[in-house]
């Protein structure tokens, strides 16, 4: 039977020197001290499994489930480990010998990872029905009438953690093609709008269009274009994770694109992956290398186009910022947000301690770690109350919404929100 860590090439199983650079820059290892609680002690456990030394049971399976994927251990490794690609295939050869064994999580994953995200009009389904039980009080009726109290807390603290979920979504906001207004085209660029993302943060999916807009560029939203399969890859389901990745590259007419825009840190960091995803792939691999070389972030599109300084915002205010671990760690981008901001009139940028340490989030950390992801959330929003910021800003819908659960179970009184809200703002101020 095939495995993922013993098929995958050995020289990036065995890259790890277990010098310790890592160590001090991990979160779990930091809180629990145990060495395999640590990059190198899991990197170990790869190793010996590639090596026919250890069977993938239930406790190598807890382990990668431990991790937070934040990889804060690549930025700070001398020798260069590959982390997100053994992280990746470890918890897929995790699924492969040891999901299937428990029924409700078989079960729930099947639910979340397969049905629902499948298609993205079950994902806007369920967010309607989510809205209007929002939208009508009976969320607040709930939970101001105690009837929550007679669940079990792991529902509980589930319950806390639900978004509100946005009135319209991104095809109601964003036409399928855009141009910019009074000035001529310089680029035409593609822009995704996620999945959680549309849900959630659709007004941050118009704001991007918008900033866009105004430094001359095309904007092209396929309307249906749906998943891109980053929870999928970072949770074991290594083989859907490819088919989402195959239907999203069908959405877009690369060769008629500069750039391909995200938002969302997470999805970044696995979209300029898809050359390697797909690899192996004779219908799709050459299509793959293309998409990988035309994803850009959005802040580090502006900083590459140039992009025009307001002349003007509408508001005066102390602004911090905090580091998505797969901006900063995943793709190397930590100068360009602050760059941005930097150049919005009427905004004090604070530093924030331990700025690149991750919040807690981690995709669907917080839902199966909830206790290990509570205490970096706090940990996180006790460094951004002591900024004095009345601000924070971050790139990745997982962590703003981390982020602003921990300000309002706080009680702190600090808007959360992405750099290129900000930036769109300040745009329109000008009109």
């Amino acid at each position: 039977m095939s495995s993922y860590l013993k098929d995958l090439d050995y020289s990036v199983v065995q890259q790890c020197m277990h010098c310790g650079m890592c160590l001090p820059t991990c979160p779990t290892y930091m809180e629990t001290k145990l060495e395999r609680n640590s990059p190198r002690g899991r990197i170990s456990l790869m190793r010996a499994i590639a090596d026919g030394q250890l069977e993938a049971k239930k406790a190598f399976s807890d382990e990668m489930y431990f991790c937070l994927g934040c990889l804060a251990c690549e930025t700070a490794c001398p020798a260069g480990v590959d982390y997100t690609q053994l992280f990746e295939m470890a918890r897929a050869e995790a699924e492969r010998k040891v999901g299937s064994h428990s029924a409700p999580r078989r079960l729930f994953r099947s639910f979340l990872l397969g049905a629902l995200f499948r298609e993205q009009w079950r994902l806007r389904l369920v967010g309607r029905i989510l809205w209007f039980y929002q939208a009508i009080g009976l969320q607040s009726l709930v939970r101001s009438s105690g009837i929550l109290r007679l669940f079990p807390q792991s529902l509980r603290g589930l319950e806390v953690k639900t978004p509100t979920i946005k009135r319209h979504f991104s095809p109601d906001l964003i036409e399928a093609r855009e141009k910019p207004e009074g000035t001529a085209s310089r680029y035409r660029v593609g822009l995704l709008t996620g999945c959680v993302q549309d849900l959630i943060y659709s007004d941050v999916n118009r704001d991007t269009a918008d900033v866009l807009l105004a430094n001359g560029c095309t904007v092209v939203t396929p309307p249906t274009q749906g998943c891109c399969g980053s929870l999928h890859a970072h949770n074991g389901e290594y083989e859907m994770a490819k088919a989402y990745a195959r239907r999203l590259l069908d959405h877009f007419d690369l060769d008629n694109l500069d750039a391909i825009i995200t938002n969302a840190a997470g999805c970044g960091s696995h979209l300029k992956h898809f050359d390697r995803l797909l690899q192996d792939d004779p219908d799709y691999a050459a299509k793959a290398v293309q998409w990988s070389e035309k994803v850009k972030d959005i802040s580090e599109w502006l900083i590459e186009i140039d992009f025009r300084a307001p002349e003007k915002s509408p508001t005066m205010a102390r602004v911090t910022y905090h580091d998505a671990c797969h901006l900063c760690h995943g793709q190397k981008i930590t100068a360009q947000p602050r760059e941005l901001l930097g150049k919005i009139p009427g905004l004090e940028i604070a530093p924030l301690t331990e700025s690149m340490w991750c919040c807690g989030s981690a995709g669907i950390y917080n839902l199966i770690q909830p206790e290990m992801a509570g205490k970096l959330q706090q940990r996180k929003i006790d460094h951004i109350a002591a900024t004095g910021a009345t601000i924070v800003a971050t790139g990745n819908p997982g962590c703003l919404l981390q982020i602003q659960n921990g300000l309002a179970a706080r009680g702190v009184k600090i808007e959360a929100t992405h750099p290129v809200t900000l930036l769109a703002q300040a745009y329109r101020s000008e009109k």
